[in-house]
This record gives structure tokens, sequence and C-alpha cells, in this order.
């Protein structure tokens, strides 16, 4: 069992997400950046899709009534376990918490989102196949709270991997496949301008600022299907990139669709993004 001390602005429980639900409205959900839940499931023997801890920016802390393993991937934090600055073995994000003691996940340096995966897995009940907390819906379980308890699996037995993850620095260069709504705008305004992520981002969509897309075509849409990674263009021309909790239907034209989201759940505010058309 794990006991939460501070919860932070908001962590939630996530895994790979509940794909397949789209047709009954239920978005997939999930990490934002699941290759760097993954790597940390690797890390202390877990399955891919064993359910974590996903932080923002001021991480949070626990107490831990078993001696576990531990890592945590995605923003680069200090991490303290119980006062003093944790020993990870071979420079990697893995370490040993003995029973009682207090990890502290701190205010991330750099990016945004954390991950924190537990020899065993949080096992909160599952809704759909998924642990995974939904921002938008409220399906799976409710954001933590100071106080809040979490349940941790059987470890595998696995052997831990040991490693350093990757880290994707600089400006951000999205790759896109144009349509189905290309022809709704002068596209040549997406790949001449540098946009940055606002501060109104979420887990549902990375919100762009920068120059206003022009329209080429006057004119409203019912509401159609939009998936993960699709780029919205509301009324006011500023592009917004759907991330893991997006509804499932919208009604402002989609430019195009971003094959890979995951950077973006490591980009805070201000971060320069610019895309690069696909064929």
């Amino acid at each position: 069992m794990i006991t939460v001390l501070r919860a932070g602005p908001l962590t939630t429980v996530q895994d790979q997400g509940r794909p397949g639900w789209a047709h009954l409205g239920v978005p997939r959900s999930g990490a934002l950046d699941a290759p760097a839940l993954r790597l940390a499931n690797r890390f202390v023997g877990n399955p891919d899709d064993a359910a974590g801890l996903e932080t923002t920016l001021l991480g949070c802390t626990l107490r831990f009534e078993k001696p576990t393993l531990v890592a945590v991937t995605g923003a680069i934090a200090d991490i303290d376990v119980d006062r003093r600055p944790a020993e990870r073995p071979h420079g990697c994000q893995l370490f040993e918490v003995p029973a009682g003691a207090v990890v502290d996940v701190k205010r991330a340096t750099r990016g945004v989102r954390s991950y924190i995966a537990v020899a065993g897995g949080i096992t909160v009940e599952p809704v759909l196949g998924s642990r995974s907390t939904d921002t938008l819906s409220g399906l799976g379980p409710a954001r933590l709270t100071d106080g809040a308890t979490l349940p941790v699996g059987t470890p595998t037995g696995r052997q831990p991997l040991v490693g350093e993850p990757a880290w994707i620095s600089g400006e951000l260069t999205l790759g896109i496949r144009l349509g189905p709504r290309d022809d709704w705008f002068d596209v040549s305004g997406l790949f001449g301008t540098a946009y940055r992520i606002s501060p109104l981002s979420n887990r549902v969509g990375a919100r762009l600022a920068g120059t206003a897309l022009t329209r080429a075509r006057i004119g409203e849409l019912p509401s159609e299907g939009v998936v993960l990674g699709a780029v919205q263009v509301p009324a006011d021309g500023q592009p917004i990139i759907f991330l893991a909790d997006h509804p499932t239907t919208g009604g402002y034209p989609v430019v195009g669709v971003i094959d890979d989201v995951a950077p973006l759940a490591q980009a805070g505010p201000g971060t320069t993004v610019r895309f690069r058309e696909l064929d």
C-alpha cells in the first residue's frame, strides 16, 4: 500500500489507456508520455501495460508500506528517499525503497510530467480494461489527493532494466499528415511559422499560440470523429493538438493529425513547436 502525503497539482494513475471505445464516446486516455511510462515499468520488472503515476510539474510525495523498487522517468526532477537524495545505481532512475520510507519527487527542472513505477504496479480497480484516470470523462480513479492510499500488486520477479532514457531537447518539430479538412485553410501558414505552447494546455489538448491560420472556406461543420494527435482549428485560428483525454468528436475542422504526440507531454508553456509535413 502507498499513502499519498503530497499529491501535487495534478497526479493521476495512468497506464497505456483504453483504446477501442471511441464509438461509445470514451477517449483513449492513458499516459501522455507513453514511452516514459513503459520505460519506468521495465526498470522495475513490470509489464509495459502496468499502471503507474503521472505527476505534473511539482511532483508528489509518497510513503511506502513495504520495501520495493521504484523507478522515475519522464521529466527530470530531484528525488529524496527519507530526506536524502536517492541513490541511483548505474546512473539510472531505479532505486530501492525500504519499508516505511517516504519518497519525494520534487519540482521538474526539465520537462513537465514525471512517471513513477512501483514493482508490482498500481492495482486500482480497472474500468473498461484500463486503470487510467480520464480527466475529461471522469472514468477511472480520481486524481490523487493528500491522504489517499493506493494498492500495489505482487512483483513479477522479472530482471529490472538498467539504463538511462533518452531525452528530447530544444524546440519540437512535429510530423503532421494533412487532412481531412486541410482544404479549409491556407496550410502554408502552418509550416511557415513557429508556434508556442500555451499555458492553457492540459491532458485534453496542447493549445498553440502563433500566427492564426487563414480560412480558405467559410462555414461550419457538423461534429466529426477526432483521434489522438488531431490538430483542430477553432474560430480564432490557433491550432489545438488533441492529447490522451481528447473528446471523441468535435465541430471545428481538423487540418491534420500528428504522428507522435509523446514529446508534447514534456513540453512546458512557451516551448517552440514547428510542423513538418509527412507523406
